[in-house]
């Protein structure tokens, strides 16, 4: 299953591991699966003296394997045959279960891991082609290894498609926490941890009131961000970045071709790149922060996060970037994840052979609808504006598709379901003013971004859009806060412009420094 370079650098990978290592496979040993998946786990095994595998064979029970850590179990189960895009996830698993991952949390995030209360379930069901599924099952897989009594089962849709049919998992990755549907959709061990948190509670931990102290904090860790933090830590300042993850949105982006000096990288590449330079330029880092509450009405700035741990500066660069915008009508969060889907590339599969609609006519919305075409029944494009706002290709390209069809002037009333998953899509025509359902089984919302400004309310200046407002040197009207890229007014949101603006506001926050 896997050629000789590949089980060369894993070798290479799992040289030094110290740990013993088991995979415990169970299955039934006339399923094709099962043995498919027995094969897969041995040849990686094969790797390195330090892993072994061993095999339960049981009657009519799908294949699955658990990692076992010094005979011990770390709680990781996979219940998929980890390819793909999780691969490096079941690497991680064993670097991490030996200590030697690079993904681990710091300490302040493993004190939060470990002080979940109660024992706690998750399933997360994935598909191997879905590019946003690793960051949360590394995510999970690392809160088994810091908290005993939580386990976490990787499931592959497709495989078990019963299940997920069952489940009404209609996108992926779909977090299950002791059965219950707790998140859908990208996310980070962060966030995460505070849905786990907010669901079962949290014991206070010894050591959780740690305060720190910068000369320049910058929230948020996108292209803007880490732009900001390496222009200051060149001026030889103490910078701290508070984020959820570094790359921020930028790490769903599968494709990047406009950035310059890369003509071809990816977001999970680019964020790496991001890393690694914060990293020789010193940075002080602090990942899967989830920011709670800020005071930015004295000279110094106070940053509070989840977890107890606050931040103080005197000066603040805010580059929270933006979110997916929401239609924001009655039903649409009802159906997220069965029905409503923000990524046609990851959740477009569960659509194959059926109808769905897409809300949007710019680049996003048209993409989505082509990219969709080639597996979906048919296609329906909805459009508030008159005009489509695509680019002339794009738009050429959909219309000669047959099984797309596209209706502008439409506002969409309101997402219909049965209970269980999405059934139909209420929109009105704007011109002639009826209201009719459209009958789908899903739908794409590709309508834009939101800036994630939120938490900044009465502490900036916003505008009726939740935009920052800046003025040319990226200053806020609040003295010492300064704001780049997405979560700003500066108009065009591209990865190259969010790294410009980042280094513009560094540059100014340093200016106003030295002039007092």
């Amino acid at each position: 299953m896997l050629d000789k370079d590949i089980l060369a650098q894993v070798s290479q990978v799992f040289a030094s591991l110290k740990t013993e290592i088991r995979f415990e496979a169970a299955g039934d040993p006339e399923d094709p699966k099962t043995k498919e998946m027995l094969g897969f786990i041995t040849e990686v095994a094969s790797c390195s003296p330090k892993i072994e595998v061993g095999m339960t064979e049981v009657k009519g029970v799908a294949p699955r394997f658990s990692i076992y850590r010094g005979g011990e179990p770390t709680g990781i189960v996979f219940r998929c045959i980890p390819g793909g895009h999780e691969f490096t996830s079941l690497l991680l698993a064993v670097l991490n279960s030996d200590g030697q991952g690079k993904n681990l949390p710091d300490e302040a995030t493993a004190r939060r891991i470990s002080g979940l209360k109660g024992k706690i379930q998750l399933s997360v069901f994935v598909s191997l082609e879905c590019t946003n599924c690793p960051d949360v099952v590394q995510a999970c897989d690392v809160m088994a290894l810091y908290k005993p009594d939580l386990e976490v089962e990787i499931v592959d849709g497709a495989m078990n498609s019963a299940e997920a049919e069952a489940l009404h998992v209609q996108a992926v990755p779909t977090v299950f926490a002791n059965g219950s549907l707790i998140h859908v959709g990208r996310g980070s061990l962060g966030e995460l941890l505070s849905l786990l948190e907010e669901k079962f509670g949290s014991e206070p931990v010894k050591g959780d009131a740690t305060e720190i102290k910068a000369d320049l904090i910058i929230i948020g860790g996108g292209p803007a961000g880490a732009s900001a933090a390496i222009y200051s830590a060149r001026k030889g300042l103490d910078v701290a970045i508070v984020a959820g993850t570094i790359g921020g949105q930028v790490r769903e982006t599968t494709g990047i071709e406009n950035l310059i000096s890369a003509p071809v990288t990816t977001g999970m590449n680019l964020a790496g790149d991001l890393r690694k330079y914060l990293d020789d330029n010193k940075v002080k880092i602090y990942d899967q922060r989830t920011v709670e509450e800020v005071d930015f009405s004295k000279d110094e700035k106070i940053v509070k996060v989840k977890g107890g741990e606050v931040f103080k500066a005197s000066q603040i660069i805010v580059a929270t970037g933006a979110g997916w915008r929401k239609l924001n009508v009655p039903g649409e969060s009802d159906y997220i994840g069965r029905g409503v889907a923000f990524c046609a590339h990851c959740d477009g599969p569960f659509y194959a052979g059926k109808d769905v609609a897409v809300v949007g006519g710019g680049n996003s919305g048209i993409e989505a609808a082509i990219d969709l075409a080639g597996i979906c029944r048919k296609v329906t494009v909805f459009e508030f504006l008159d005009t489509l706002k695509a680019d002339t290709v794009l738009i050429e390209k959909a219309k000669s598709l047959p099984n797309i069809e596209i209706h502008t002037s439409m506002a969409v009333e309101a997402v219909e379901g049965n209970g269980s998953k999405v059934t139909g899509l209420l929109v009105k025509d704007r011109k002639t003013e009826e209201s009719k359902v459209y009958p789908i089984d899903g739908v794409f919302v590709q309508i834009g971004l939101l800036p994630n400004s939120g938490i900044f309310a009465g502490q900036v200046a916003v505008t009726p859009r939740g935009e920052i407002e800046v003025d040319d040197c990226c200053r806020t009207k609040t003295s010492g806060v300064y704001a780049a890229g997405d979560v700003t007014t500066v108009p065009y949101k591209q990865i190259v412009i969010a790294i410009g603006e980042g280094a513009k506001a560094a540059l100014s926050a340093f200016n106003d420094r030295i002039r007092h």
